[in-house]
């Protein structure tokens, strides 16, 4: 389902606003993402992550000053700390995600694409091994269930972070991801890639980092 964020949202990115432009952005996520632009929150998923089958499209419009910096927070559902979900019932099983971007600017211009040049960290990482999926009653940390969790690096999304020793993105096909729930109501840029972390079902939660020039 496509949703729209239809009031317009300002970020001050600097006292001069003569060069400011209005982007439009579309984003499609498995389960929820939220969107910074030089540290400033524009956009979150309207859905909450909590809801069952949780992905949608969003469509927006932001404001900024080029260049600016794209930081994406995405996440895939889970219920702990074990990366799983409908835990204790026959569809326990670890969740996947994907995410997919597109930013034009007012001219219709794309200026960005989500693909392989975006770089991202995986902040949350679980199960750190996958038979966790098979065990009876899992405990996050116990045994296959152990997991890999870490803050966000300050000052991640902003410009001047060096991000230089992210791994860059992971490029997933729509036969991977499935995606659902709108991707097919935006007409997306040939280039526009479906990415996400190293293993679709195991990175829970990412940072993405984009620079627009």
């Amino acid at each position: 389902m496509i949703r729209s964020i239809s009031a317009l949202m300002f970020v001050s990115f600097s006292a001069t606003t003569l060069s400011a432009e209005t982007f439009s952005a579309d984003v499609w996520a498995d389960n929820w993402f939220e969107m910074r632009i030089d540290g400033a929150q524009v956009a979150e998923d309207s859905v909450p992550i909590t809801t069952e089958r949780s992905f949608n499209a969003e469509s927006f419009a932001f404001v900024a000053n080029p260049p600016f910096v794209i930081g994406l927070v995405a996440k895939d559902f889970r219920e702990n700390d074990t990366g799983l979900e409908y835990i204790g019932t026959p569809r326990q099983q670890m969740g996947d995600g994907g995410v997919i971007v597109q930013i034009r600017d007012s001219s219709g211009e794309i200026v960005a694409v989500s693909d392989d040049s975006w770089r991202c960290l995986t902040i949350h990482m679980a199960p750190l091994d996958k038979s966790c999926e098979t065990v009876v009653d899992p405990a996050a940390g116990v045994g296959a269930c152990g997991f890999d969790i870490s803050k966000e690096p300050e000052g991640w999304d902003e410009s001047g972070f060096d991000a230089s020793g992210w791994p860059m993105a992971e490029v997933y096909s729509e036969q991977e991801v499935s995606p659902r729930g709108g991707y097919d109501q935006i007409d997306w840029a040939e280039e526009a890639a479906l990415i996400w972390g190293p293993d679709l079902e195991q990175s829970n939660t990412i940072l993405c980092r984009y620079e627009v020039e």
